[in-house]
């Protein structure tokens, strides 16, 4: 399923400080440190064990179902597969599945739990051949790496390359219409239904022999998006919004995109 090509700008991404693979792997080796967002002088702890490791039994009913939707239409692709959580239940399941990673770390995690199928990748630039996969999923967010919405165009346009013509995708994003000042990391933006958010990840932990090692990682800034412009996003690609599950009173939602032909 991979997909040969020469260097490019995006292999320069990944040689960045990886505090998140690096907490992950921590937690996966049974030595754990601790991983702290941070925004100026706020922060937040960022409770790998239950992110990232969490069992399903500890899941929300929302997210099983959105992994048996997936599971429908696969082969998956999980683009952000971090430890690998989604694609062991597949696996499961007998699902086929793969998943992409920024993180080198986080890959060698995933494939310190058993995972063969996962590859270090940019999402821009995904690591796949066109057309090898009937599903994406990109959850945690990640859609608003792209910054812009032109960005995130950008993003539905390589997950519509890597699916086939019939194939769905889902992403999530909080809605800045139920979110306020002081969401962590919130930034406003004077356009309706649009709003940023800022922060970077550091991670630290204490070796065997007393030495503290800390690691931080590059400022993220995401775009914040409503389903309405969401919708907007996809102008231009061959993506339609099926559906977005917002619960009542949360800020998070997820989106359902499907290929009309």
């Amino acid at each position: 399923m991979t997909r040969d090509r020469s260097r490019s700008s995006a292999e320069g991404r990944l040689e960045r400080g990886d505090p998140l693979g690096r907490a992950m792997l921590a937690q996966q080796r049974g030595d754990p440190g601790r991983l702290v967002y941070r925004d100026g002088a706020d922060a937040q702890d960022g409770n790998v064990a239950e992110f990232y490791f969490a069992p399903p039994e500890s899941w929300a009913p929302e997210t099983i179902e959105c992994l048996e939707y997936l599971s429908d239409a696969g082969p998956v692709l999980d683009v952000g597969c971090g430890a690998g959580t989604h694609l062991l239940w597949w696996a499961d399941r007998g699902v086929e599945a793969a998943g992409v990673d920024v993180s080198p770390n986080a890959v060698r995690t995933a494939r310190e739990r058993g995972l063969e199928a996962v590859l270090v990748g940019d999402m821009f630039d995904l690591p796949v051949a066109t057309d090898a996969f009937g599903a994406v999923q990109a959850v945690g967010t990640q859609i608003g790496l792209g910054r812009s919405l032109a960005g995130i165009r950008e993003l539905l346009a390589e997950f519509a390359r890597v699916t086939e013509a019939d194939g769905v995708a889902v992403v999530d994003s909080y809605n800045p219409n139920r979110l306020n000042a002081d969401f962590f990391g919130y930034r406003s933006d004077p356009r309706e239904g649009i709003a940023h958010r800022c922060f970077h990840l550091e991670f630290e932990r204490e070796t065997a022999d007393g030495e503290r090692q800390r690691e931080v990682g590059r400022t993220l800034q995401f775009l914040l998006c409503s389903p309405v412009r969401l919708r907007e996003a996809t102008t231009g690609t061959p993506w339609d919004v099926r559906d977005a599950v917002q619960d009542d009173g949360a800020a998070r939602y997820r989106a359902v995109l499907e290929k009309p032909g």
